[in-house]
């Protein structure tokens, strides 16, 4: 009996400790302002320096056992950095693009198990994704994933992207890469236009190019890796936000980037379903707060005192969605005034468990940033990119449309009070 019980007790230690190794992803935590932090333990290949965020409640920092460090100024006070590799990839299922996944695998979203099955590159390619805006809990989640996805694959992730939504010093970013001579440079463009001609630059000099994110259709991109379906996402915020309506009313939208492909193209989608689909609702404003999360909350306050009778508010983006339902919150019209948007689960966790959001539509952040690597990696080694992708053993939705050249993570996620809970970024 005595040695049943030791070998009983060994047993459950050893269970406790696998649990929380198996649980521990990479966290961004936020806080009203949109301030975010990531860590990771162990790094392989990287670049790190520190990093300065100077926009509204786009501070974030970032700390990692690093095999390589310092300091890279992207334009004058602004400080960027490259970080390297080492995170946890989350992922939501489902087997439709434009259909929606509202139950969360507690597995799924906390075990950063993301890597199973990931085959190696042949050689440590340099891939590099310059974001919208480095800082935000959303790309730092993006960071985390591609970290990881350059562990498993054995290349180096470089990440480096502007403190403000600034199409100027993107570009600028993107030309010190290019200078750099990476493998593969990805891009998620402010302004798709103006960064054109920089990724023309950068396949003209022998490098990969593509983006993730927000597309640049234009361009000479050889890959978009897209989040979810346009389709998918902008009838899931219309459809969330109707439910919380009662299918009618007016509503307006909190947009971030004014020439930000993605969030137009979901707009685009929002405004064809409103109109198909719910007669008796009516979209009477679009406006724009770019990146910031204060000045979202200013624009939705100012919104509702335009309009006494406006009953709901969409947060475009990662910074706009709780700055809807914070000024919703803050105005005492809860129940009155409803929002939907898409945000990442910690920054959306206290509006959903408060009533101030009523749903948050999104998507494996840390999955995409695990596929941008990924597909980087395909692109450096000369492969074409079939139907259906092998990534890895949890990113099971990915697919592939070689018209268009998207690589699709899957459809998207809805979030809400709760299963918010289970996802750790």
């Amino acid at each position: 009996m005595r040695n049943t019980g030791k070998a009983t007790m060994a047993v459950a230690i050893g269970l406790t400790a696998a649990l929380a190794l198996t649980g521990c992803t990479k966290k961004n935590d936020t806080t009203a302002g949109g301030a975010g932090s990531t860590a990771a333990a162990s790094v392989a290949a990287s670049v790190t320096a520190s990093d300065t965020a100077g926009s509204a409640g786009a501070a974030a920092s970032t700390s990692e056992s690093s095999a390589t460090s310092g300091s890279d100024t992207a334009s004058g006070s602004d400080t960027a950095s490259m970080s390297g590799t080492g995170s946890a990839s989350d992922t939501a299922s489902g087997s439709d693009t434009a259909s929606m996944s509202n139950t969360a695998s507690s597995s799924a979203a906390t075990s950063g198990a993301a890597g199973g099955g990931a085959q190696k590159a042949s050689k440590n390619f340099k891939i590099a994704f310059v974001p919208k805006l480095q800082g935000i809990p959303y790309f730092e989640a993006m960071n985390a994933g591609g970290k990881r996805a350059a562990t498993d694959l054995g290349v180096t992730w470089l990440y480096q992207g502007p403190t403000t939504a600034d199409a100027a010093q993107q570009a600028q970013i993107a030309r010190s890469f290019i200078q750099q001579k990476v493998d593969a440079l990805f891009v998620a463009p402010n302004d798709p236009n103006s960064m054109s001609p920089v990724l023309k630059q950068a396949q003209s000099g022998g490098i990969k190019v593509g983006t993730s994110d927000t597309d640049a259709p234009n361009s000479v991109r050889q890959v978009f890796v897209e989040q979810a379906s346009t389709e998918g996402i902008g009838t899931g915020l219309t459809d969330q936000l109707m439910k919380a309506m009662g299918g009618k009313g007016k509503y307006a939208i909190v947009s971030c980037g004014e020439t930000a492909e993605n969030l137009n193209s979901w707009i685009a989608v929002q405004k064809k379903v409103t109109a198909a689909k719910y007669p008796g609702a009516e979209i009477v404003d679009i406006v724009y707060a770019g990146e910031d999360q204060g000045k979202a909350a200013s624009m939705a306050t100012d919104l509702m005192n335009a309009h006494p009778d406006l009953t709901g508010l969409v947060g475009e983006c990662t910074s706009s969605a709780p700055g809807v339902a914070q000024a919703v919150k803050d105005a005492g019209k809860i129940g009155q005034v409803f929002t939907v948007g898409l945000g990442t689960p910690l920054s959306m966790a206290p509006y959903l468990k408060d009533g101030s959001s009523s749903a948050s539509i999104l998507w494996d952040v840390q999955g995409l940033g695990y596929l941008t690597v990924w597909a980087g990696v395909q692109l450096a080694e000369g492969k074409d990119i079939p139907a259906k992708p092998a990534v890895t053993n949890t990113l099971m939705d990915v697919t592939y449309d070689p018209a268009s050249k998207t690589l699709l993570l899957g459809p998207p996620l809805v979030l809400t009070k709760d299963n918010v809970g289970n996802y750790k970024y």
